[in-house]
C-alpha cells in the first residue's frame, strides 16, 4: 500500500504520506497490508522504516514487554505510555492502540473515555475484541469520530472463556457466527477486521464476504493484509513459536553475542581503549601533574 516508487535491492520506498484509516479502508482487495505490532519508540521507527502500513500497538506488550502471562494484566495506563512512546517516533504507518480487557465491557461513556485517552496519547484509530456484543461501543467511537478496528477468532481477552489459546471457527456453526459477526462489525463502521487463529478457509469466506479488509494472523494467506509481532519476526522473542509465526531475522542471537563480546573486552580490559576515551589538554594534565606516560595519547 501507498509504495511507489523502487529502491536498492528491488525494494519499495514507501510514500512517505501518513497512513490513515480511510486509506486502510479503501486497500481492500489490493497490496496486501502490513501490520505490524510495536511498543516503543525504536521498534516503531524500525517498522516505520520497514514500510509497514499499520503499527499496533498491542495488549500483548503484557507478555512481550511486561512479563506478564496473558494479556489481562495491561492497564489503560500502560496502554497509553506505551502508544506514547510509538507516537513520539513519528511514524508515517497509522497507529492503532489495543482497547484493554475492561476499558470498554462496562459502558458505552467508559469505552469512548477511554478510547480518548489513547487517541490523546498517540494513536490513531483504536481495536477492540469481539462480535455483535460490542456493536453498542464501536456504534458509540465512530459517533465519537474514533476509527475503529475489530478483532474476530481468538481473541486473547476472552482466554478464560475460551478455555485456552486454541484455533476458533472449526465447526460449521462456530464459522457461520464468526461470519456474521464480521457483517456486523463492518456495517457498524468498523475500517478493518483482524482475524486471528481461524481455519484458512473461514477467513477467505469473510475476506470474499466482508467489505472492508482483513488482517490476518494464524488466519491463512488469503487476507486482505498480516500482522505479526515485531519482536516475533525478528527472533527477539522466541520462547514461544506459534506455527503462524515466520522468522526474518535472528536478533537475540545477535544481541546475546554481542553483548558477550562486550563482557569479554570489559574483562580483559580493552574496552574501553585509549582512543575512546576523553583526554586532558596539555597544559592541564601539567597543572595536575598528571604523568601522561602512564596513559599515552594514541588519538
Amino acid at each position: 500500500m501507498a509504495q511507489q516508487a523502487t529502491g536498492r535491492a528491488g525494494r519499495h520506498t514507501p510514500d512517505r504520506r501518513p497512513v490513515t484509516a480511510p486509506a486502510i479502508r479503501a486497500g481492500k482487495g489490493g497490496t496486501p497490508l502490513v501490520m505490524v505490532t510495536a511498543y516503543d519508540t525504536p521498534t516503531a521507527r524500525i517498522a516505520d522504516e520497514g514500510g509497514v502500513d499499520v503499527i499496533l500497538v498491542g495488549d500483548s506488550v503484557a507478555m512481550v514487554v511486561l512479563g506478564y502471562e496473558d494479556t489481562l494484566q495491561v492497564t489503560l495506563a500502560d496502554m497509553a505510555h506505551h502508544v506514547g512512546a510509538v507516537g513520539r517516533a513519528r511514524p508515517r504507518a497509522l497507529v492503532v492502540a489495543d482497547l484493554p480487557w475492561l476499558s470498554y465491557h462496562l459502558s458505552t461513556d467508559d469505552a469512548v473515555r477511554n478510547a480518548a485517552t489513547l487517541i490523546r496519547a498517540g494513536a490513531a484509530a483504536v481495536k477492540l475484541e469481539g462480535g455483535r456484543e460490542r456493536i453498542p461501543v464501536v456504534n458509540a467511537l465512530v459517533h465519537a469520530q474514533i476509527p475503529v478496528m475489530g478483532h474476530l477468532g481468538l481473541t486473547p481477552q476472552s482466554i478464560h472463556a475460551l478455555g485456552g489459546y486454541r484455533v476458533q471457527g472449526q465447526q460449521a456453526d462456530a464459522a457461520a457466527t464468526l461470519l456474521d459477526d464480521a457483517h456486523a462489525l463492518a456495517d457498524a463502521g468498523c475500517f478493518a477486521l483482524v482475524l486471528e487463529c481461524v481455519p484458512r478457509e473461514v477467513a477467505r469466506l469473510v475476506t470474499a464476504e466482508v467489505p472492508v479488509p482483513t488482517i490476518g494472523i494464524g488466519a491463512g494467506p488469503d487476507c486482505d493484509g498480516q500482522v505479526l509481532v515485531l519482536h516475533d519476526l525478528l527472533g527477539l522473542e522466541d520462547r514461544i513459536v506459534p506455527r503462524f509465526v515466520r522468522r526474518y531475522g535472528s536478533v537475540k542471537a545477535d544481541a546475546a553475542a554481542a553483548v558477550a563480546a562486550y563482557a569479554d573486552d570489559v574483562r580483559a580490559r580493552t574496552f574501553p581503549s585509549d582512543a575512546e576515551s576523553y583526554h586532558l589538554s596539555d597544559d592541564v594534565a601539567l597543572a595536575l601533574g598528571v604523568d601522561r606516560s602512564a596513559a599515552p595519547r594514541t588519538a
